[in-house]
């Protein structure tokens, strides 16, 4: 068998029906095999790092690896953010490169290259891979993928990178052996288990933080029927928002940085916390740690070096999240636990205390009312996308999220232009379900040539332009530290009509501007004639619109601008 049928045989058979791509000469044994062996689509996008963040998008969404392939030299390299925001944000993914004939590689040579556009992408995408190979004798393929696969799906999922020379892909290889890897599940000390549910029982104010990883151990209903049992009420992290829908009594909200202001007073105030599947970044904790350690700290994670690494005095677990959710229930099938009426009751008030829709008093539109309104006027959205900035916390603040809806930005990363390109790899991935793609005017410049990929591809994304005419999270950050000096936030930086860019590319587009026109809008996205249709709905909002609450940097986390004020330069 050639070579590159195999590898387009091969990812057909574990059940991948997308991959995506832009085409360079060292890949082409590839493309021409998966175009004339397999079913799998082809999607071509306009830049790589754009094709890296749509298997990025299909990962979270199927759980099974996302695709992307690339040519070796530029190719390869245009897909390095888009590796490094799947490895953090704990993404299943095989990334697929070419490269030059193996008798053109350099080896040990004393130069920088040999071949032309030979690059030692293996090298410089290790840090941020679950492992990497250079495939340089054919026979080790058929071992290669069948690593790559199971390595990027057990445990703490992510990304794999298999650099593949052109001659090696055309080579004629034989088929024979038969590879399996399955993990073992963790056993978990019965005593930690039932140290927890004695915990849980006796407390007055639990919370469980709800974090990526359930997500990606795949176990949504596992956890579902954990809280339905324990009756523990939740906060979220920013990439766990979508594991509680909104509408569900026992969800409390967001918390971090900028998270709702009663949920981070809720998480101050707790005696017993929960953390799945959450690695306690300072993003969700602040800086000053110390408040937080001063309660029973229960940490489940699949990985032990995130375990008492900045939040210390964790009773750690080490397992994945469907192991701990079963041997729990298995251990508690008969206990009882009870719902906290009067810590619940106490966070209701907090909600009406502090509402999100009032953080803020801006000219013009609000931003968290403007979130509520299209939540509630888009149902029929399988996806909400963030980019990053402003407008990914006013999402997270106030996006109403129902059961069976995802939510999806680039955490760890912080990859500005991920939305747009992670949004085609989530319609994609649901056969062009409609996906609300919500992004930035500095986000949608980054890898706005991928409104021709929807157009060609007819793909139902709704985008959300947020256009507040500067980069505003920087922008607020220069108001803080540098007496409102705008350099390269609002002086120095433009962003064009989006309407008119949209329209250009064959997408209709309209700009709302006054609150009065904020319903018409929404409804002008889901309306019979529309509702099969990408569009671009344009928000004009005031350039110095802020994003509050904001966490007062080096005070604990329930202390947030604007009455509060940081004692520290922010350092992240």
């Amino acid at each position: 068998m050639k070579a590159s049928d195999f590898i387009a045989q091969f990812l057909s058979k574990k059940g991948i029906e997308s991959v995506f791509e832009l085409s360079g000469g060292m890949i082409t044994h590839i493309l021409d095999s998966l175009n004339q062996t397999t079913d799998i689509k082809i999607i071509t996008m306009h830049h790589e790092q754009a094709a890296a963040f749509a298997a990025e998008g299909y990962g979270r969404v199927t759980g099974l690896p996302g695709v992307a392939m690339a040519t070796s030299g530029p190719g390869a390299t245009n897909l390095l953010t888009g590796i490094g925001s799947c490895y953090f944000d704990s993404t299943p993914a095989i990334f697929i490169t070419g490269q030059v004939n193996t008798h053109e590689q350099k080896g040990k040579r004393d130069i920088r290259q040999l071949g032309f556009q030979e690059t030692d992408i293996v090298a410089m995408a290790k840090p941020i891979t679950k492992a990497c190979f250079l495939v340089n004798d054919p026979n080790e393929l058929e071992s290669v993928f069948e690593q790559a696969f199971a390595l990027a799906c057990e445990g703490r999922p992510g990304p794999v990178l298999i650099d593949i020379p052109m001659n090696v892909q055309r080579a004629q290889i034989e088929i024979s052996e038969d590879f399996s890897f399955t993990p073992q599940p963790a056993q978990i000390s019965s005593d930690k288990l039932a140290a927890l549910k004695v915990d849980i029982q006796k407390a007055k104010r639990p919370l469980i933080l709800a974090g990526r990883g359930i997500k990606a151990a795949n176990a949504q209903v596992q956890f579902d029927q954990f809280v339905a049992h324990t009756q523990v009420p939740v906060i979220t992290t920013l990439l766990g928002l979508d594991t509680i829908a909104f509408d569900d009594e026992l969800r409390v909200g967001f918390i971090g940085s900028y998270g709702n202001r009663w949920a981070n007073i809720a998480f101050g105030e707790c005696d017993l916390l929960i953390v799945l599947g959450s690695r306690l970044d300072i993003r969700q904790t602040g800086a000053d740690t110390k408040f937080i350690e001063n309660r029973t700290i229960y940490h489940i994670d699949c990985e032990n070096g995130e375990i008492n690494n900045r939040v210390m005095g964790c009773i750690p677990i080490v397992a994945d999240l469907k192991d701990f959710f079963l041997q729990f229930e298995q251990q508690t099938i008969d206990e009882q636990f009870i719902t906290p009426t009067d810590w619940l009751l106490h966070v209701n008030e907090l909600k009406s205390l502090w509402p999100d829709t009032n953080e803020l008093d801006p000219i013009g539109i609000n931003p968290n009312k403007f979130m509520h309104a299209l939540s509630q006027g888009s149902t029929d959205a399988k996806v909400y996308l963030a980019d990053v900035g402003s407008h990914q916390m006013w999402s997270a603040q106030s996006l109403e999220i129902h059961k069976g809806q995802h939510f999806l930005t680039s955490g760890g990363m912080g990859a500005m232009g991920f939305s747009l390109p992670a949004g085609i790899g989530a319609c994609i991935a649901l056969n062009n379900q409609p996906v609300v793609v919500l992004i930035g005017d500095g986000c949608m410049q980054i890898n706005i040539q991928e409104l021709q990929t929807i157009v060609r591809n007819k793909l139902k994304v709704k985008i959300i332009v947020m256009n507040n005419r500067t980069l505003g999270m920087i922008r607020q950050f220069q108001d803080s530290y540098f007496e409102s000096r705008y350099q390269s936030t609002y002086w120095g930086y433009s962003a064009p009509d989006f309407t008119k860019v949209a329209i250009a590319y064959g997408i209709d587009a309209i700009t709302i501007e006054d609150p009065a026109d904020l319903q018409d809008g929404v409804s002008w996205l889901w309306n019979d004639e529309n509702k099969d249709k990408p569009q671009l709905l344009q928000v004009m909002v005031d350039p110095h619109t802020n994003t509050y609450p904001k966490i007062a940097f080096g005070k604990p986390i329930t202390e947030m601008e604007p009455f509060s004020k940081p004692i520290e330069m922010e350092g992240t």
